[in-house]
């Protein structure tokens, strides 16, 4: 969808700097499938609590090396010279208690894994396995959290992980596709409804 100018109508959040572009244009809100990309974004928006997510994104190469491709088997084992080596790494957020929770969420991802076949099979049951099209004119009508986040934080957390309230469950369903969050007047809120 473009305006009267002829220029691409994206959603109101979205500032001009390219990374952000390139990742609302081609990541935010497609549906995630495959366990190791979810397992990055859960990580990734609990690094992100209280802060912009573009500050994640410019040290999102950095978070996938120093967090080994965000291989859950190996985060899970991380010991506490591991952890003093991810405090001392510039290049990602240096958060003691959100880096204790990468470990702590990596032990829960591989328990929720071994019992439900896999993760995605898991996180997807909050919105019964398909995406939930909502159609927001403005960005004011975006919830900050919904009753399915809520019921997601509620579970995770009655499984051991932490740096999952409503407010950063939903953000993980925003991105991950569970909810097409687009404003109806963006290019991208068409496009991912024709893909549901």
């Amino acid at each position: 969808m473009t305006d009267d100018n002829g220029k691409i109508t994206r959603c109101g959040w979205v500032t001009t700097d390219p990374l952000y572009i390139e990742y609302h244009d081609k990541e935010w809100g497609t549906p995630v499938h495959d366990d190791i990309k979810l397992f990055e974004f859960l990580i990734l928006e609990g690094a992100q609590a209280g802060l912009n997510w573009l500050t994640i994104l410019k040290k999102r190469q950095n978070f996938v090396q120093a967090f080994d491709g965000f291989n859950p088997e190996k985060i899970a084992n991380y010991n506490e010279n591991k952890i003093a080596e991810l405090l001392s790494n510039k290049g990602i957020i240096r958060n003691r208690l959100k880096i204790h929770a990468s470990v702590k969420n990596a032990q829960g991802f591989l328990a929720v894994r071994e019992e439900f076949g896999s993760f995605n099979n898991y996180i997807w049951q909050f919105t019964s396995g398909k995406t939930i099209i909502n159609r927001f004119k403005t960005d004011d009508e975006v919830p900050a959290q919904t009753p399915a986040s809520l019921a997601m934080s509620k579970d995770l957390k009655s499984r051991g992980f932490s740096f999952v309230g409503p407010t950063i469950c939903y953000a993980l369903m925003q991105a991950t596709g569970m909810v097409n969050d687009h404003l109806v007047s963006c290019f991208r809120h068409r496009e991912l409804s024709q893909d549901s």
